[in-house]
């Protein structure tokens, strides 16, 4: 009896791993949505669709780029915490909108630590202060000038309240111990638009989304906000460097799901965006867009989110930045 019993045990054992294994094994089955956070033409649009067509190519997968934006990026991402855990639903989400977001809306109705899993790390980027060609300003001590001469007369935009991009705007004035106005767009392809035509002074934006204006030469390139110089922008001086000491604002990129997505299924997105960062095609072509490929085990991003989120807390608060 016992022998029988162990052997009915023994057989439903390996049906249920079987069936488990034949599930993760089928991953995925049917069209994986990748929310985007933000309008086309922005620099989180740029990457999203660039992963989505590799690993489209790759792997013969379908995965579809579906652009939610609005609220800094928070709208998307609220949109992916509330999906279903399968797998079927991603985002890409970036420092912006996960651990800067949380701090200046008050309202959020999700924790990035608690209610997505972190998937993979993509890229990172600086934030680059820019301004049209045709500007008067030729350096960013030209920009603090004149507005330490007429305050709050020289506007900056930016894709949206509540981003990394806006906050080093704000922090940069704070630096500076200058005024100037921020104007927010819902997205980086708008605010670089009135940029362009002179509608505002200064763009400032990720790198990967002014990359293609400034190569065209209808874009100046003022400083970048990360501590070193951006590898696609060799010449362009650090805000440090232009006498800010210890500046230092860039942001990340990467895949996110909802929380309780099967632990293999995160696995295989994980591996699978790993390749495509090891391909040297893949690696030019971000390069390419301004910002800096890093691949990194789940546990490691993981861990970057979590240690940007209690950071970002505290700089947030002493900058005295909030969005109603």
């Amino acid at each position: 009896m016992l022998l029988k019993k162990l052997l009915v045990w023994s057989l439903v054992s390996v049906a249920a791993v079987g069936a488990a294994q034949a599930q993760n094994a089928a991953y995925p089955n049917k069209s994986v949505r990748l929310i985007i956070p933000f309008p086309p033409g922005g620099g989180t649009d740029i990457l999203s669709r660039l992963v989505a067509q590799k690993l489209t190519e790759a792997n013969k997968w379908s995965v579809v780029p579906d652009n939610r934006a609005g609220a800094g990026g928070t709208i998307g991402i609220t949109e992916a915490v509330k999906a279903a855990p399968t797998g079927y639903d991603i985002v890409m989400g970036q420092k912006d909108n996960l651990v800067v977001g949380p701090w200046l809306y008050g309202n959020l109705p999700w924790d990035p630590t608690k209610d997505l899993v972190a998937v993979a790390h993509v890229a990172y980027t600086p934030v680059v202060i820019a301004t049209s060609a045709n500007s008067k300003f030729k350096t960013l001590a030209d920009v603090v000038a004149a507005a330490k001469a007429a305050p709050d007369t020289i506007t900056y935009g930016s894709p949206g309240n509540g981003t990394t991009i806006h906050l080093a705007g704000h922090l940069f004035e704070k630096a500076a111990n200058i005024n100037i106005r921020h104007i927010p767009y819902k997205g980086s392809n708008p605010a670089l638009m009135d940029a362009l035509a002179g509608n505002v002074d200064l763009l400032v934006s990720s790198v990967p989304s002014a990359m293609a204006q400034i190569k065209a030469g209808k874009l100046r390139p003022l400083a970048v906000t990360s501590a070193v110089r951006s590898s696609s922008l060799p010449d362009v001086p650090t805000v440090a460097e232009s006498g800010y000491k210890d500046f230092d604002v860039s942001t990340w990129y990467g895949l996110f799901a909802p929380a309780g997505t099967p632990v293999a299924v995160v696995t295989t997105l994980n591996t699978e965006v790993n390749k495509l960062l090891a391909n040297p095609e893949v690696k030019a072509a971000i390069l390419a867009q301004g910002a800096e490929p890093v691949a990194m085990k789940v546990d490691q991003f993981s861990n970057l989110l979590k240690a940007d989120y209690a950071k970002w807390k505290g700089i947030v608060q002493a900058s005295g930045a909030k969005v109603e």
